[in-house]
């Protein structure tokens, strides 16, 4: 289940170094290639919004085969493009498709001990984590020495193989919702109305997403400039030094069984906007990027893990239409940080960029200290 995490999610970043030699490839800007990377956000947010609710109603493990004979064809017509527009639709069609981590990862909390839930989330969290920071560098590498198309059709490989890894390893849960679509999806708004510790989470997800998507979505542009002058490859080597805090996620996730999570959060939040701020002032070296990197990475992961853990001890009958109000808020808020970043990259450059990140940090901060106190009242 890890693995397929891994290799799944990692679908959805591969285009994010690869931006600049597909400007160059079909002659467009830099912020109308950072459109791809939102095309593909929408979509995962589309498919989280329409498919992951119906883990609730039929069988898991048939849900995700089907699935990924989408992902294989999505990534095939990606790879084979021949204009932008083609590009663009087959980019949100591989986010669609894309979500069947966001099927495991209930399913994991499903099968764990209540008292283990944490811990299990935060070990497929690091395969969910390494796939997303590592796709970048491997993307990357590829991008400079065969091309941007081969990471796509090596991507398409990749979902063969773990169409067959769920086929043979993952067992089958039985479903527990018995109405039909249209009841399963208004169920998500009584979710939203019931939960006021999902409305929470989801808040602090999508604004640390967005927080997340902007940095990355403009880091390639900003290492193509003096005094950097570096390609795709330097840019996916960045996704090395985030993997730093996807190895912290197991550990997260034990603390989020021990202590109390809107503390932690509190804390990962601090993280996120100290990031920020180093990029602003010493975003122009190697050295402040990689250690903006890591805290932002470590802040964005920890406090996900910690909203996750929970939501998912709210109701155990709808830990997938949780999950999706919880990740498609999520996603949402990362298509915006992508399209903002892009487009405030175009007037103000890496500053604007970095002061979309200091002033969303801030409003999480905010309303997570407000929100948590009535909560824990």
């Amino acid at each position: 289940m890890t693995l397929a995490t891994g290799f799944v999610v990692a679908n959805i970043y591969y285009n994010q170094p690869l931006l600049g030699d597909i400007a160059q490839a079909f002659g467009i800007t830099n912020g109308q290639a950072g459109q791809i990377a939102m095309f593909t956000q929408l979509g995962y947010a589309t498919g989280l919004l329409l498919i992951v609710p119906l883990a609730d109603m039929f069988k898991r493990k048939r849900l995700m085969l089907i699935d990924l004979a989408f992902v294989f064809i999505s990534l095939l017509t990606v790879a084979s493009a021949q204009s932008f527009w083609v590009l663009a639709v087959a980019s949100f069609l591989v986010g669609v498709t894309s979500i069947v981590p966001q099927i495991l990862l209930p399913l994991a909390a499903h099968l764990a001990n209540p008292e283990e839930r944490g811990k299990k989330i935060g070990f497929i969290m690091s395969g969910l984590l390494i796939g997303i920071l590592l796709s970048r560098t491997i993307s990357g590498f590829v991008g400079e020495h065969f091309g941007w198309r081969a990471m796509f059709y090596i991507a398409a490989a990749l979902m063969m193989l773990m169409w067959l890894l769920i086929a043979f390893v993952v067992p089958e849960v039985e479903p527990q919702h018995s109405g039909n679509y249209k009841s399963l999806m208004q169920s998500l708004v009584t979710l939203i109305k019931q939960e006021p510790e999902l409305r929470l989470a989801a808040l602090r997800g999508a604004l640390c997403f967005a927080c997340f998507s902007a940095f990355w979505t403009t880091l390639v542009f900003l290492l193509r400039e003096p005094p950097f002058n570096e390609g795709s490859a330097v840019a996916g080597a960045f996704g090395l030094i985030g993997a730093f805090g996807a190895l912290v996620a197991s550990l997260i996730g034990r603390l989020s069984d021990k202590a109390n999570p809107y503390r932690l959060i509190t804390y990962t939040l601090l993280m996120l906007l100290v990031s920020f701020v180093i990029f602003m002032f010493f975003g122009k070296s190697f050295i402040g990027l990689v250690i903006g990197v890591i805290l932002m990475d470590m802040g964005v992961q920890a406090t996900h893990i910690s909203n996750q853990a929970i939501i998912f001890g709210l109701n155990p009958s709808a830990r997938n239409r949780i999950n999706t109000v919880y990740m498609v808020s999520y996603f949402a808020g990362g298509s915006a940080g992508t399209f903002f970043a892009a487009k405030i990259w175009g007037v103000y450059h890496w500053q604007g960029v970095c002061a979309i990140g200091i002033i969303l940090s801030v409003i999480v901060l905010l309303v997570h200290l407000s929100s948590s106190k009535k909560l824990t009242a």
